[in-house]
């Protein structure tokens, strides 16, 4: 096993992506970014095949595809210097979560995408999310991006084997990140989220990553603590106490 990262560290992250994050929100460039691909007529990418056929759907049952492949991997003998079974399954378990509950933070949200709003051809008008119980006059559930959770949802991944394979656990760091800007891109491009969407579904996911990785390691130092605390039996079959 490689050291693992400190918790500090972890926090300082988590900190300081939500500080640039909550900047983005306060710069009000979301409307912007989306102006740049929208107009009156709508947005010309909504159906394009790429955006939603290749990168929508197709994104969709890459993630399903992965989910069974990491699912599938749990019946593997682990090698030395792997996670353990138990500990991928853990790891599998933060993952489901991210995938299915950051998505479901949606149906509470009464943010309206973007291709609903009255510049883009639609009925509601641009509010903040940050305007809880505020009607924007559109069908709302849009907020987080449901989306980019099929890739960050495999942030899990890199907390998993960044213990054990530096290299291994960077690459899924960055392949998680590129696909997750990707379809948040593609998103973008449709009129389907605002960038806030994907950069708040990568940080929630990031967070309970964090957060498990953090309950996990004192769970295992409960087990140590526990471990060497037991009376151990020396070769002469006496009994010694911890000291």
């Amino acid at each position: 096993m490689t050291s693992q990262p400190s918790a500090r560290r972890d926090v300082l992250v988590t900190l300081a992506a939500l500080a640039l994050l909550l900047l983005w929100d306060a710069s009000g460039l979301d409307l912007p970014a989306a102006r740049l691909f929208g107009s009156v007529q709508g947005f010309a990418l909504r159906d394009h095949w790429w955006t939603a056929t290749l990168l929508h759907e197709g994104g969709r049952v890459a993630a399903w595809v992965t989910l069974a492949a990491v699912t599938l991997a749990l019946w593997r003998v682990p090698q030395p210097g792997q996670p353990a079974r138990a500990q991928r399954a853990r790891w599998l378990a933060v993952m489901l979560f991210c995938i299915l509950a950051v998505p479901a933070l949606k149906r509470f949200s009464p943010t309206s995408c973007p291709w609903d709003l009255v510049e883009f051809g639609g009925l509601a008008s641009h509010l903040s999310h940050w305007r809880f119980g505020v009607v924007d006059g559109g069908s709302g559930r849009c907020f987080p991006s449901g989306h980019a959770v099929a890739a960050f949802g495999f942030l899990g991944m890199h907390f998993m084997w960044r213990g054990y394979s530096v290299r291994r656990a960077r690459v899924w760091l960055a392949v998680v990140l590129v696909a997750g800007a990707v379809f948040g891109l593609a998103q973008l491009m449709r009129g389907a989220h605002y960038p806030s969407h994907t950069l708040w579904s990568a940080w929630l996911c990031w967070t309970v990553c964090v957060l498990a990785s953090r309950l996990q390691g004192m769970a295992g130092d409960g087990i140590a603590q526990r471990v060497s605390a037991k009376p151990s039996t020396s070769a002469a079959g006496v009994v010694t106490e911890p000291s």
